[in-house]
């Protein structure tokens, strides 16, 4: 499980496309926030909901294993008894990472992924991790945990292989 400064900003500077499972139409939830704040920052994100067509102007898909593109990162936004089914679908689409929000914790998930050879990042909100990492949450004097006499180094759009 990675849990360390370092492992975090590696996964987030090699994950190009999240899926995020959960991700809502609402704007005050959690996830469409989270999932803005990342389409902003340059990553690909796709919609996982069956309830809606689209959401942030994304075409959603009802499943994992509906989606048509390569996917890095699965991020769920659903209770922990969610998770499991959620793993055999990453799994099956070859993502490489499983992260699972603020408070959704599984322990038997996250070792069933782990042994798939997909990298778990649990009970973090990955919007919180990238500001802390990259810059954003330092500004507004939050203590980041981050020492260093150097600025982050942002990450380059996405939209390239560059």
């Amino acid at each position: 499980m990675i849990d360390d400064i370092d492992g975090l900003r590696r996964l987030l500077l090699d994950t190009r496309t999240i899926a995020v499972v959960g991700l809502s139409a609402n704007w005050h939830r959690p996830s469409y926030f989270a999932a803005k704040y990342m389409l902003e920052r340059g990553y690909t994100v796709i919609p996982v909901n069956p309830a809606y067509p689209e959401v942030l102007g994304q075409k959603c898909y009802p499943s994992l294993r509906d989606i048509p593109v390569p996917v890095d990162m699965v991020d769920v936004f659903r209770k922990p008894d969610d998770v499991l089914p959620l793993v055999d679908d990453a799994i099956a689409i070859g993502a490489k990472a499983l992260w699972l929000q603020l408070g959704v914790v599984n322990p038997e998930a996250a070792r069933k992924a782990e042994a798939a050879g997909l990298k778990v990042v649990m009970d973090r909100c990955v919007k919180i991790e990238y500001a802390r990492l990259f810059g954003g949450l330092n500004w507004a004097g939050v203590n980041t945990g981050v020492i260093s006499s150097k600025r982050p180094i942002v990450p380059r759009s996405r939209t390239t292989d560059g």
